[in-house]
């Protein structure tokens, strides 16, 4: 077998088609729906989380991939959930997407989607890993 030059990148960003009639804007929970589209987070039981979304993107009127939006996978600090907080003892556990910007220690009885692990819990808020 000989060489070969194989593309890499590092997947710290990741470029993803937009559902129709979707708005997505910056610092949000960028997630994808059954269908691969970017949808913001939301109390949804199957979507995936992708990351931050970085950029505004405006798909309406559009159908689904006329546009794309650039989502950064990392460790981002959100809003802790007032009714089913993370807690410190939820430390490396994963937590689940509420909305665009919350997340909460449970799944909500099967209705919520894993947002990432749980890095901190600081000041009320959750640091999240969302690879």
């Amino acid at each position: 077998m000989s060489g070969r030059n194989t593309p890499m990148r590092s997947g710290e960003f990741v470029s993803v088609p937009v559902e129709a009639n979707t708005e997505l804007h910056p610092g949000q929970i960028g997630a994808v729906n059954v269908n691969g589209n970017a949808i913001p987070g939301t109390t949804v039981a199957d979507i995936k989380a992708v990351g931050r979304v970085e950029e505004y993107v405006k798909n309406n009127p559009g159908l689904a991939g006329d546009q794309r939006v650039k989502i950064r996978r990392g460790v981002f600090l959100f809003d802790n959930d007032d009714t089913d907080p993370v807690l410190q003892q939820n430390l490396l556990s994963n937590c689940y997407i509420v909305d665009d910007h919350t997340v909460a220690a449970n799944d909500g009885a099967g209705t919520r989607s894993v947002a990432g692990k749980i890095i901190e819990v600081e000041n009320g808020k959750v640091w999240v890993e969302i690879r």
